[in-house]
């Protein structure tokens, strides 16, 4: 096995297959990356078990095919370490792979690409197809919402919903929950899946060409996305995802408009001086008058004053400041809209020129 290759030809599909290996491998396997040499093509596979992502690259020099592992890190170390205008010939010779350029060189340790973990053929059940910038969106939207660690497993990842001609995502991890949706070109029956947040993750960074379209293969237990150059499988989580129509606000009486950029900075500033543990706020609405109070085991306190547009009775009610600073600053828009029914309910919260996402925030007692 042999080929020769320009540093900039690959360098950044390695990068980014590197990327979705875990920090510690539970295998030593795990830690390598798949290269495989065929028909005048380079490719480079890294799996964690839980997602798997391939790189294809069209090779120009001369090549030998063939198959075998390499340690990630270090070779993506010396390729990253060598002059931006290097040639790298890599050859296989006996156990060891020898990488060179120009006047270095270098003997990697290898494992069989035969013990490289592949995940099991599977068969796609649904396929849609939408822009690289509409996906991207409908995740950046939603991920800051996802759990992380919680014993209720299936929160950890992103639920997609297809629901007729419109695609969803949804994440909540049990305080605060978010919506997006985005038209679909075709009519296509129920269907959800969630998706781990590693794949999540993974999938976004390689959403960089916007007017580009991604396809979407489902399976039972999988999703596949072929992405530029590159093929994301990810598993998807085996769980029943809580019905988040039931958690959005139904009959709510108060509704606040203001600037998303006031509110933002606002609260940036009031958070300042809350409890660093649990982050709570004190918002008082009445008339065009808002207040927001913050104090900490200090007794230290900050105090906000904004006019805004106000309809309903007067309410006092309380926030993790945290969880309303990450709305706003996805949101990012002119003006936001909150919708709320009383101090124990969740508010409501949106664009107030785009529906196509909408965020729920549970209140806390203070």
């Amino acid at each position: 096995m042999k080929f020769t290759i320009a540093r900039s030809h690959f360098i950044k599909p390695l990068q980014q297959v590197s990327g979705a290996l875990g920090g510690r491998p539970t295998l030593p396997i795990l830690g390598n990356l798949l290269i495989n040499v065929e028909n005048g093509q380079l490719s480079m596979t890294a799996t964690d078990l839980e997602v798997e992502l391939i790189s294809k690259v069209t090779l120009e020099g001369e090549f030998e095919a063939g198959s075998i592992t390499v340690p990630s890190r270090k070779f993506l170390d010396i390729c990253r370490g060598l002059p931006d205008d290097a040639v790298i010939t890599f050859v296989l010779e006996g156990d060891r792979v020898q990488v060179r350029s120009g006047r270095s060189r270098f003997s990697l340790a290898t494992l069989p690409a035969n013990d490289f973990p592949n995940i099991e053929d599977w068969q796609s059940e649904v396929e849609v197809s939408l822009t690289q910038g509409e996906l991207r969106a409908l995740i950046e939207k939603t991920q800051f919402s996802m759990a992380n660690q919680d014993v209720r497993y299936y929160l950890n990842g992103m639920l997609f919903e297809i629901d007729g001609s419109t695609l969803r995502s949804v994440a909540t991890d049990g305080h605060r929950m978010a919506v997006a949706q985005a038209p679909l070109s075709a009519d296509f029956a129920q269907k959800q899946i969630i998706v781990p947040r590693k794949g999540v993750q993974e999938l976004v960074k390689l959403l960089d060409t916007p007017e580009q379209p991604v396809t979407l293969q489902i399976g039972s237990s999988n999703l596949r996305a072929e992405v530029n150059h590159f093929v994301f499988t990810s598993k998807l989580v085996d769980g029943r995802f809580p019905d988040y129509r039931r958690v959005l606000p139904q009959h709510t009486t108060k509704t606040l408009e203001a600037s998303c950029d006031e509110l933002r900075q606002a609260f940036s500033r009031a958070a300042i001086l809350s409890n660093e543990k649990f982050r709570g706020v004190r918002v008082n609405l009445a008339g065009s008058e808002m207040r927001i109070t913050a104090n900490n085991p200090e007794q230290e306190e900050a105090e906000e004053m904004l006019d805004v547009s106000f309809d309903g009775e007067a309410i006092e009610i309380g926030f993790n400041v945290s969880y309303v600073l990450d709305v706003l600053n996805t949101l990012r828009c002119e003006q936001v809209r909150i919708s709320m029914s009383d101090a124990n309910a969740s508010a409501l919260v949106e664009n107030v020129d785009d529906d196509s996402a909408m965020y729920v925030v549970m209140p806390i007692r203070l």
